[in-house]
């Protein structure tokens, strides 16, 4: 089966839009913008320069080479929104005499667990974000930042004529982020608070994996900035967001639509509905949907009944309560069936079917008993092939995953991929 392709999932092309940037974006007069995989923005003042991150350290020398010709002072100040790589990577890079650095509330104990965990994180991103970044080979190793001061819920800055507020607004993409209000201005800095793509689905629990974002907590930060009044919403991609009554409609709509997904999980535990009978039937309601681009409603109903219920799914039964996973006896259930291959023609009669998950369930045994079985692979590649068509493409994290799916099922298979 052919891949189909289009233009392409939408946060691809966000994250990658810094790649032939040649100057600085200028915002207004006092503000400008170097896109990245994050992106950094440059507050000018009377009496020194503000930087709200920095992007990642792999772009660090054109962040900055980006950034310098609208400086008018010294570097007073570097606002990270988060403690991720793609906002705090290029620290090193910009630090001056002088300069000091503010973080949220967590900051160290965040960025202490994600490096701890790099070894098991690090594998997982490779395979969602190697063939989207595209950077030719591993990313330079973060480096070691240490704030000097740590936000607790919120302090203000005043500098040269203009006042910052930097705000504890939580679980957006980390318990640590932050919000940058300019309060004379009326200009939100909201990093990824609200994802990667405005007026989009977040994403509570990554495929990645890290800390899981509770609902609640990112609607009440969702609560907190929409009360600023704001009339421009600066995030970490793409355009800002202009105008007040357009500002407060679109976080209206969001607040309603996560609610609505939250309610939906909640009144279906109520009602008997196990995660995976939820996940298949949610529906955006007419007039509530957004977008989908890298978290997905139905993903964020299997994260909300684990933030409430626990890990623990009554229907997996005892064999969940133990270090046993149902691959322990993959060898027997394809003996049962007569071998591997006759797995696999069933799942080729699944996915002709049109029961592509079906499909994979079936070779994932037959592969668990022969992991070299070539019917069994073939299915899988075509079986997410098939996924990856139905998609769209529209969504970044699943689009990465079924695409690295496909390659791995080729590259067993010794195909090109």
């Amino acid at each position: 089966m052919a891949e189909t392709r289009d233009s392409g999932p939408k946060l691809a092309g966000l994250v990658r839009s810094g790649d032939e940037q040649t100057e600085a974006i200028a915002i207004n007069d006092f503000i400008f913008q170097a896109n990245d995989i994050s992106n950094a923005y440059l507050v000018t003042t009377a009496e020194g320069d503000v930087l709200i991150n920095t992007g990642f350290m792999d772009n660090a020398e054109r962040t900055k080479r980006l950034l310098t010709p609208p400086r008018t002072g010294p570097l007073a100040f570097i606002i990270l929104t988060q403690s991720h790589a793609d906002h705090y990577g290029a620290v090193p890079e910009f630090l001056e005499d002088g300069t000091q650095v503010i973080g949220g509330p967590g900051f160290d104990e965040a960025l202490a667990d994600m490096m701890r965990l790099q070894p098991f994180f690090g594998p997982r991103s490779g395979k969602l974000w190697g063939s989207t970044l595209k950077r030719g080979g591993t990313p330079k190793p973060a480096p070691d930042v240490k704030p000097d001061i740590l936000v607790d819920r919120k302090l203000t800055l005043d500098i040269g004529g203009r006042t910052f507020e930097i705000i504890s607004t939580p679980e957006g993409e980390s318990i640590d982020a932050l919000t940058v209000w300019m309060p004379k201005e009326k200009i939100a800095f909201t990093g990824n608070v609200f994802g990667p793509v405005w007026l989009s689905m977040p994403f509570l629990n990554t495929l990645r994996g890290d800390k899981p974002r509770l609902v609640r907590n990112y609607l009440k930060s969702l609560e907190t900035i929409r009360d600023l009044g704001a009339e421009m919403v600066i995030t970490g991609h793409g355009e800002p967001i202009v105008g007040k009554d357009r500002i407060k409609t679109d976080l209206d709509k969001l607040h309603a639509a996560v609610s609505y997904v939250r309610d939906y999980t909640l009144d279906g535990m109520n009602a008997g509905k196990d995660v995976h009978t939820l996940m298949r039937e949610f529906a955006w309601p007419e007039g509530l949907e957004i977008g989908e681009f890298h978290g997905k409603a139905s993903w964020a109903v299997k994260s909300i009944w684990r933030e409430y219920a626990g890990w623990l799914h009554y229907e997996d039964g005892t064999t969940a309560l133990y270090g046993v996973p149902r691959s322990s006896v993959d060898a027997d259930l394809a003996e049962l069936a007569g071998g591997a291959a006759n797995l696999a023609e069933r799942a080729r009669a699944k996915l002709d079917a049109g029961a592509p998950l079906e499909a994979i369930h079936l070779v994932d045994i037959a592969l668990g008993a022969e992991p070299d079985c070539r019917l069994a692979l073939e299915v899988k590649r075509d079986a997410n092939q098939a996924l990856l068509a139905e998609c769209g493409g529209k969504n970044l994290s699943e689009t990465m995953w079924l695409r690295s799916e496909i390659a791995a099922a080729e590259a067993r298979l010794g195909e090109d991929a």
